[in-house]
């Protein structure tokens, strides 16, 4: 069954791949937190399988040893970057936007160019192919470049919304930060760009399997990191912000700096800043007030926001401590103070002392020398 094909590096690289994705994409439909969000990268990896699978099994020589396989429907990009921008909106917002099925036609459409052509006779499909693929490569190469930037600027705009709302209702909005994500699109964004390149440069010289080896390992790689971060993420429980409550404008005549030091004041005392998943709703309760008069308090009253305010004061609390000499490491001195992370820590201190805290206990460390 297999005679005459050729098992190479190139089939191997990409069997590797697809070999670690499937698994994963399969494991993501029966994920435990963000079901939706996850069987939407599901999908999404899925699509990005097929896509690199012509040219897996392409190399093998399968299309030369049964040329039926020409238009094998399986590679449909245009699925792509909506599935990618929907994994963010329900990972986000816990659902899929109103008539999300509009964002999957263009690759429906694709799809079902493939399939009609798929099934036509062998030499009506041949002559198909040389008559078509001239063509619609061009066009489905074009429409490709367009929804990679639609649909980046979207997902950015959603990932800079979620940023915002967090920042005014948690206290450890770093361990939602998604950054990953920030990193993928950077790397999708490379990938798109010389998605292009290397169409329109296929569409005038054709640069064969070998020439386009490169893109898909690219693409490979970004599907393999696409898998390994989402499985990741289903171990984490994100606030969805259509559950978060929305504190209302609140136009009184209050002294909002004044109630802003004395609830600050009385955080303190209490040390409810230590709590690592403090919320501006819990916070509003133990103050005796509700969420719009608190918010109000932080952001008009200190200037920042509600997680700046909370991990000011976690830092604050490690400063104290340094400069009282404690012995322990920074680490252990962050997590005490409520922060989830040492990257999230550094962040927050170097933002409020304008410095490291290596620094700042070298520095307090010299001065007690001196």
């Amino acid at each position: 069954m297999f005679e005459g094909l050729v098992f190479g590096w190139r089939t191997a690289v990409l069997s590797v791949a697809a070999a670690v994705v499937l698994p994963i994409a399969l494991g993501l439909f029966n994920a435990f937190h963000g079901r939706l969000a996850a069987r939407t990268m599901a999908m999404a990896l899925l699509v990005l399988v097929g896509v690199f699978t012509p040219w897996l099994i392409g190399f093998a020589g399968a299309y030369d040893k049964w040329r039926w396989l020409t238009f094998l429907p399986v590679a449909n990009p245009l699925w792509a970057p909506p599935l990618l921008f929907l994994y963010v909106h329900a990972l986000v917002h816990g659902r899929w936007p109103d008539r999300a099925w509009r964002h999957l036609l263009p690759g429906a459409a694709q799809f079902l160019w493939q399939a009609a052509a798929f099934a036509l006779p062998l030499d009506l499909k041949n002559a198909w192919a040389d008559a078509s693929m001239p063509v619609t490569g061009p066009l489905f190469t074009a429409a490709l470049g367009l929804s990679f930037v639609a649909y980046g600027w979207m997902t950015v705009r959603l990932l800079e919304t979620q940023r915002g709302v967090l920042a005014q209702q948690r206290s450890d909005d770093a361990r939602f930060a998604l950054r990953w994500l920030n990193q993928a699109l950077a790397a999708g964004a490379l990938l798109a760009a010389f998605w292009t390149v290397y169409g329109v440069w296929d569409a005038i010289a054709p640069l064969g399997y070998q020439g386009l080896m490169g893109l898909y390992v690219g693409l490979a790689a970004i599907a393999v990191y696409l898998a390994v971060e989402s499985w990741r993420q289903t171990r984490v429980a994100y606030p969805v912000l259509d559950a978060l409550p929305t504190p209302p404008v609140q136009a009184t005549g209050r002294d909002w700096a004044a109630q802003g030091q004395a609830w600050a004041a009385r955080v303190r005392a209490e040390d409810w800043f230590a709590e690592p998943e403090l919320s501006l709703s819990t916070l509003a309760a133990r103050l005796g007030t509700n969420t719009a008069y608190l918010s109000r308090a932080i952001n008009d009253g200190l200037g920042v926001n509600f997680s700046t305010f909370i991990n000011g004061l976690r830092s604050e609390a490690v400063a104290a401590r340094i400069e009282a000499g404690a012995q322990a490491s920074l680490l252990t001195l962050a997590l005490d103070a409520g922060f989830s992370s040492k990257a999230s820590f550094n962040r927050a201190f170097l933002s409020r002392f304008g410095q490291t805290p290596q620094a700042y206990r070298a520095a307090i460390a010299r001065g007690l020398k001196s």
